[in-house]
């Protein structure tokens, strides 16, 4: 394992950090087939986790199974222990407690059939809050955050469904921050939405981790560079190596795979 001391101001404040997810050996399977196997690792709060590999490497999985989403996808089966603030997940008996606490943006947008408006403020409104004036600050602050707000404040109250790809991928990471969740899980965000777009949704990034732990699932190496403290390579269905961003892409690596799977010789 790579060491995690040393680098970045940030990356040495978040090795420092309290553990907000810990994996102990496990598997993901569907059908019996493993898609993930053996995967441990930490997760800190406040920092931005990179998860990064090639497609079929049990990126996605690994998400779904920290969010509980094996409990309604036919087939799929969770072995190991899988802790939240120390809390074994299996263990918890609200597993949508457990949902509003990690929010997920999946790769392709997910729109609900309702207003841009009533996408974000929907979960504000399940948890209680149904003061009109309160609600809208919610909703501007999300929908700015989401780097949405000044395409869209002017036509709030028209379907989500009519905006472009990318505008509606950035309506699916405002309504994800509506729940106001302690983790952000971020499965290749940027394949539905233009470059200039992501720098602004990267910046956002930045500033969030102040409030939240973020993982970052991308296919886009240089931006795993860019965001992650620490970053995990995923090949195969096995979790090759962890270590600190700046090591591993400075060629500190103990796996030659994710040297080579960094500098694009494989993916």
């Amino acid at each position: 394992m790579v060491s995690e001391q040393g680098g970045a101001a940030a990356t040495q404040a978040s090795s420092a950090a309290p553990i907000k997810v810990a994996v102990r050996d496990v598997t993901i399977s569907y059908g019996g087939v493993a898609a993930l196997s053996g995967v441990s690792l930490e997760v800190r709060e406040h920092e931005v986790f990179g998860i990064i590999g090639p497609a079929n490497a049990g990126k996605t999985s690994f998400l779904k199974a920290l969010n509980r989403m094996d409990s309604f996808t036919d087939g799929m089966g969770v072995e190991g222990d899988i802790h939240f603030d120390g809390v074994p997940v299996d263990r918890l008996r609200n597993v949508y407690a457990l949902r509003k606490r990690i929010g997920v943006v999946f790769p392709l947008p997910v729109g609900l059939p309702m207003t841009i408006y009533e996408n974000v403020a929907l979960a504000p409104r399940l948890s209680g809050i149904n003061r009109k004036a309160e609600l809208d600050l919610i909703v501007e602050r999300c929908l700015m955050r989401a780097a949405l707000w000044d395409e869209v404040k002017d036509r709030l109250n028209s379907l989500g469904s009519l905006l472009s790809g990318g505008q509606q991928q950035r309506l699916t990471i405002a309504r994800a921050l509506s729940q106001q969740p302690e983790v952000l899980m971020l499965d290749e965000f940027s394949i539905a939405v233009d470059p200039v777009t992501t720098m602004r949704i990267e910046e956002v990034l930045k500033e969030l981790r102040s409030e939240m732990t973020i993982i970052l699932v991308t296919n886009l190496v240089q931006q795993a560079e860019r965001l992650a403290n620490r970053t995990a390579f995923f090949l195969g269905g096995e979790c090759i190596e962890v270590g600190d961003t700046a090591e591993l892409f400075a060629g500190q690596v103990e796996d030659q795979r994710t040297r080579d799977y960094i500098e694009g010789k494989f993916g």
